[in-house]
């Protein structure tokens, strides 16, 4: 590493500071209001208990719960790939979650709106392998979508 890398190195914890950074999970941040606070609804299938898992490892179980997250999710699979032989190579797994964060103390919504995105998985080997590749990609999605959830909460007004 060159000198002017280092001191730049150096440097940009200054810059972030004069820029206004702050961590999202500073006291009165919404990464500490909601750290341990949130209660996810039950989930009604595989797709909400894998994304309801999620989002409990990065909150935690919500043991002093102030807020309710509802969750809905929604999922479907488009052929991405033929070969010559009419055989599907190729799926895309695509995601959608509507969300709701609502104050437990007064019912009120505090934030809502939706997500999605998508994964692929392939299907040129065995069933089996098919079969895992599926639900290799599905517990992706889910993943992907609880990151984006949060993303969305952790930017949302809570005092309001």
């Amino acid at each position: 590493m060159s000198l002017p890398n280092r001191r730049f190195m150096l440097l940009a914890p200054l810059a972030l500071g004069a820029c206004g950074f702050e961590p999202i999970h500073a006291p009165g941040k919404p990464g500490a209001m909601l750290q341990n606070r949130v209660l996810v609804d039950e989930p009604a299938d595989q797709n909400g208990y894998l994304l309801t898992r999620e989002i409990e490892e990065r909150l935690g179980r919500g043991g002093n719960a102030a807020y309710g997250l509802s969750l809905s999710v929604g999922t479907s699979e488009r052929q991405l790939a033929i070969n010559s032989e009419g055989y599907i190579e190729r799926f895309n797994l695509l995601g959608r979650v509507d969300y709701s964060l609502r104050s437990l103390d007064t019912g009120d919504v505090v934030a809502s709106g939706y997500v999605e995105n998508f994964t692929a998985y392939s299907a040129t080997g065995t069933t089996v392998v098919t079969l895992a590749g599926e639900r290799d990609a599905r517990e992706r999605l889910m993943n992907i979508l609880a990151d984006q959830v949060l993303a969305r909460l952790y930017a949302a007004d809570l005092t309001a």
